[in-house]
């Protein structure tokens, strides 16, 4: 199997490095870190280290962190969470709207423990917000989170993080670092680099992936281990210690494996998801209940503790970065495109099924749930959206109700009630908490066993 491997670099990191450090004369500035035994090391790879930090040191900064595409899902959780321990940390996003509720100390979206925790930080001065690009010149670190969706083709776009940080880059500085954040192409790390070296910046460059589920990141950002990476021993070590406020492991590696670790990361989910919905799909063809087969296979036996149920595999994440890998393989993945194929099949697969068993012509089918996920209102990517176009060209009428999603993001959507009063047929699109007491003579489709019925369709 070839040489000795080299296993990625892991460290734990005490929190108290992440306070600010205003007695050093600059804002953001980290004591070097004590080892597990004793105090750091100037020797070696540490002299390169402390060196750098020296540096650093003589440039000044107004603020600790700027989070580029801050007001999001990913980033805002994010600042919230680095100006919770000390970090001195500014917004900057484009979409006004959420700035002006950021500044106002309101979450403009569902992340649960965030509102507490904004509210403090807002009120102590640690978290402010903006729409002007000039910040990201007042931080030592620039965190960049901007999506990177693919095309109508499903390709990548490996210049769309560089395209976006044309407004910004004007503003970059000598001694800042710039930590990408979002989910990229492999070797968009590498072409920022470029991009930067060739303004004549001193500035380095980092690859430092999410990893936090929706609704789970005021817990998973102090909880899981950071991935960091970077060209140089400084880039590694000063990612390590931003992120190292969060959490007390760290995991190293190149560029190239951080990013292939967030698209594994993320794909393995999405063919996971595929597996167990192209399970279902064959056994209730066959009219067996999948769900009473799951839970007989899963019973005390430790290897099948990680299938999950079926259900719509959605979102601004698992599809598209199943994409980018494929792009990456010169669409050689056959396996990641089938996954494509049955997870997007599925919402097809149900209204097929209930087409067999019902006269959909004459029939008001209603959905319930249009987030993507429990819990949520966020509409992004949700397959309930093609379970609604495909059902319009089946059933006389599609109404569909959310108890999540505001009329501001879709004003069509109707109260609980009316659905289950005018729908003839109810599908469970989204497995919210509020349909789990839900009582009705009416057929329901629940591929999520919500209503614990079973998910026979």
């Amino acid at each position: 199997m070839g040489g000795q491997l080299t296993p990625p670099r892991r460290r734990t990191r005490s929190r108290h490095l992440c306070r600010r450090a205003e007695a050093q004369g600059s804002a953001g500035l980290h004591r070097p870190r004590d080892t597990e035994h004793g105090h750091h090391k100037a020797s070696g790879y540490d002299s390169k280290v402390v060196s750098a930090r020296r540096q650093v040191s003589r440039v000044s900064f107004e603020n600790d962190v700027v989070v580029v595409g801050g007001g999001g899902h990913v980033g805002l959780p994010l600042a919230i969470a680095l100006a919770s321990r000390g970090q001195r940390t500014v917004v900057y996003d484009v979409a006004e709207a959420a700035v002006s509720r950021i500044r106002h100390a309101q979450m403009p979206f569902i992340e649960p423990g965030a509102d507490e925790v904004l509210a403090k930080v807002v009120a102590e001065g640690m978290l402010t917000a903006t729409t002007d690009p000039s910040a990201v010149a007042s931080a030592e670190n620039v965190i960049v989170v901007i999506g990177t969706p693919v095309d109508e083709h499903l390709n990548p776009d490996p210049n769309a993080i560089p395209r976006a940080l044309s407004t910004c880059a004007p503003f970059f500085r000598d001694g800042q670092l710039l930590a990408l954040r979002s989910t990229i192409y492999p070797g968009v790390t590498a072409l920022v680099r470029e991009m930067v070296e060739q303004m004549g910046i001193d500035m380095d460059v980092a690859f430092c992936p999410e990893r936090i589920a929706e609704h789970k990141a005021m817990t998973e950002l102090f909880e899981l281990p950071q991935i960091v990476s970077g060209y140089t021993p400084r880039a590694i070590e000063r990612a390590g210690v931003l992120f190292g406020c969060l959490t007390d492991s760290i995991v190293e590696l190149t560029p190239e494996e951080a990013e292939l670790a967030k698209l594994f990361t993320n794909t393995w989910r999405y063919i996971k998801f595929a597996a167990v919905n192209q399970f279902y799909m064959m056994a209730n063809s066959k009219g067996v209940d999948f769900e009473r087969v799951r839970a007989g296979l899963t019973h005390d036996y430790p290897r099948a503790q990680d299938m999950p149920g079926p259900g719509f595999a959605a979102g601004p994440c698992l599809f598209k970065d199943t994409m980018q890998l494929a792009a990456f393989s010169d669409n050689t993945f056959q396996l990641g495109h089938a996954a494509m194929l049955v997870n997007e099949g599925l919402p097809l697969y149900i209204a097929s099924q209930l087409e067999q068993s019902h006269d959909l012509s004459d029939k008001t089918v209603g959905i319930l749930g249009m987030a993507f996920k429990a819990g949520s209102d966020d509409i992004r990517s949700s397959l309930s959206y093609k379970l609604q176009r495909v059902l319009r060209f089946k059933a006389h009428e599609v109404i569909a109700t959310d108890p999540h999603v505001p009329a501001s993001i879709d004003s069509s959507l109707l109260s609980l009630d009316e659905v289950l009063g005018r729908a003839d047929i109810l599908i469970v699109a989204t497995p919210h908490k509020e349909y789990r007491d839900i009582e009705t003579d009416k057929p329901v489709a629940d591929v999520w066993n919500i209503l614990g019925n079973g998910v026979l369709i």
